[in-house]
């Protein structure tokens, strides 16, 4: 049984991330998160990043959240693949290096990692947060697209928020030069909307017709089941920190980030579990569960007159891998 990894940030990371914003405003701060965020929801990208105080403020608002989802998927991906041990990490998009910690701490056999991002602020901060948890990293400078295109191919590829920043054809250029760069595994990982879930079907499907199987989360390797307007999606509840909580302008003390992802691999996977599509229906008289299985989409119904089995199910949660009898 594999050990599943928290969703919360390292403590390393939330000290590094603390000590950054000593001296900084944290009205400041929210205020260009906010801003921020408004430019990533009505489409733009990270060139609204332009400085220290913006990358940071990104960083104290997104960071838990991306960093949640990431964990998630790779908890996913290290059920599906217990032996999965990679040395090497290509981390495309990186910006803060949210997806690189997450590996990091997902899977402890990593020793190499490799950043890649055009935002200058954001590459800024993920060196000085890597420099003070003492965590090596190489993060060259320069246009992330021409530097991928030279990059040494990995054991393991990352692409975390990154695919919705770009039009189709440039997604599917990108989608096939990672893959290109893949040498076992490439994790991409998108908001858990529509479109998110639009995103990760199309470089599902381009990949696997170049040869890649899925290890997570569809136990199969063909077309999705599910019909408009039904999308595949997750959600990760992750607990909010004093300086999260100001930033964001929110009493909450958790949040729920809602995601969608695929972990594709060059070797197919042995045995597949089924997916828990939403969080299961759980009463007196059974449970009900939709889930996608190696054969398709089913509502499974575990009766409680077997009481093995409907304890079992009651433990079920949205996103498990979970095994039929």
């Amino acid at each position: 049984m594999t050990r599943a990894v928290s969703p919360d940030l390292p403590a390393r990371l939330r000290a590094a991330l603390d000590a950054r914003l000593q001296g900084v405003s944290r009205n400041a701060a929210a205020e260009r998160a906010a801003a921020i965020s408004r430019t990533y929801r009505d489409g733009g990208g990270s060139a609204v990043i332009a400085g220290e105080t913006d990358a940071l403020a990104y960083a104290l608002a997104r960071m838990p959240a991306t960093y949640a989802a990431n964990v998630a998927s790779l908890n996913a991906l290290i059920e599906a693949r217990p032996d999965f041990m990679p040395a090497t990490l290509l981390d495309v998009g990186a910006g803060p290096g949210t997806a690189t910690w997450a590996a990091a701490e997902a899977l402890p056999s990593l020793q190499s990692f490799t950043l890649l991002d055009a935002n200058e602020a954001l590459r800024r901060l993920a060196l000085d947060l890597f420099d003070e948890s003492g965590r090596q990293v190489y993060y060259p400078r320069g246009d992330a697209r021409a530097l991928l295109a030279k990059a040494q191919a990995a054991d393991f590829v990352v692409a975390n928020y990154v695919i919705g920043e770009m039009g189709e054809a440039e997604r599917a250029a990108l989608a096939s030069l990672m893959w290109e760069k893949t040498r076992d595994t490439l994790l991409v990982v998108e908001p858990g909307t529509p479109a998110g879930y639009a995103r990760i079907i199309a470089l599902r499907s381009l990949l696997i017709a170049a040869g890649a199987h899925v290890a997570a989360p569809c136990p199969h390797d063909g077309p999705c089941p599910l019909a408009a307007p039904d999308w595949c999606h997750f959600v990760q509840r992750l607990q909010r920190s004093r300086a999260h909580k100001q930033i964001k302008g929110a009493d909450a003390p958790f949040e729920d980030e809602k995601f969608a992802y695929v972990a594709l691999s060059r070797a197919s996977v042995s045995r597949h579990a089924s997916r828990v599509l939403a969080q299961p229906e759980a009463g007196k008289v059974e449970v009900a569960a939709k889930l996608c299985t190696p054969d398709g989409l089913e509502t499974t119904r575990v009766p409680r007159r077997d009481k093995a089995a409907y304890a079992e199910a009651r433990r079920w949660r949205w996103g498990d891998a979970v095994s039929l009898n």
